[in-house]
């Protein structure tokens, strides 16, 4: 563990970013109450977490993942600078791992044993070895039983990682088979494959399923929406000569802290100009 003295215009998160920790980590190290800091203190770093990659598969969800690794949804979201709980099919995520794990070879994720399962159809169907699984697990027999949960090791962190996974992609005015296909780096041919198509014939609003691959993953940190999300619409106003923020939310009759809120504004300080959201309006 490593100590570092509180600079002027530090915060926890950013002290938690520039070490890789989480801030509960920290908080935690040094019996902090809350996020209140001072210029000078001296803080506890714990020691780094080795981390992992997880790439969301279907129907997970933080909690999930966050049970399966024993961690937390906030230090998930805070690793990957989330803003929201919602992930999509394809979106990488690292993953805290405790130091006791560090010496394993790779990343892995959680698979259920069910009827019928060996070692052997096990690691074929994740493209790894009987000898990875049963030492990343510490198994010393090739006996399992159903229900059990096993470490499966990533020899490549995307490569093999998305079979049989896929996302709704709902067609929009515009779309064509081939522009989808090149969006999602498949082949026309494919597209018209797996959902069963007849012809090139496509409607808007149609939902159609693309294969999430290594070449489409959703970049680290993304908030993700499924397909077909339209984002909200906003009414705006331009910042006048004599405004403040004050007027400007009785005018509209919403609060100065929703506005504050609505475009990240940690000050009440405005510029002649700036564009204000005010309220999200029906779309």
């Amino acid at each position: 563990m490593q100590t570092y003295i509180v600079q002027k215009g530090d915060t926890l998160y950013g002290i938690s970013k520039q070490f890789g920790v989480s801030v509960q980590d920290i908080k935690t190290a040094n019996n902090l109450p809350n996020n209140t800091i001072t210029v000078g203190q001296t803080l506890m770093i714990p020691s780094m977490n080795t981390t992992i990659f997880y790439i969301v598969k279907k129907g997970d969800t933080l909690y999930s993942i966050a049970s399966n690794y024993g961690v937390s949804v906030d230090e998930i979201k805070s690793l990957n600078n989330l803003k929201s709980n919602n992930l999509s099919i394809g979106q990488q995520l690292r993953i805290p791992v405790n130091d006791n794990v560090q010496d394993e070879p790779f990343g892995y994720t959680i698979y259920t044993v069910r009827v019928g399962d060996t070692l052997y159809s096990i690691a074929k169907k994740n493209n790894t070895t009987v000898e990875q699984i049963k030492n990343i697990n510490n198994l010393t027999t090739d006996v399992l039983t159903v229900g059990q949960q096993l470490k499966i090791p990533y020899n490549t962190m995307l490569d093999d990682a998305f079979d049989n996974d896929y996302l709704i992609y709902v067609v929009k005015k515009g779309d064509s088979l081939y522009s989808i296909a090149k969006k999602y780096n498949m082949s026309v041919a494919k597209l018209i494959e797996i959902n069963d198509l007849k012809s090139n014939v496509i409607s808007i609003g149609q939902q159609l399923k693309v294969i999430v691959g290594k070449d489409n993953a959703i970049p680290l940190g993304s908030t993700c929406y499924k397909e077909g999300y339209t984002g909200p619409t906003y009414e705006t106003y331009t910042v006048k000569r004599g405004d403040n923020l004050y007027n400007i939310a009785k005018k509209y009759g919403v609060t100065v802290d929703s506005i504050k809120k609505l475009n990240d504004l940690t000050s009440n300080d405005l510029s002649i100009g700036q564009i204000l959201k005010i309220k999200e309006v029906d779309s």
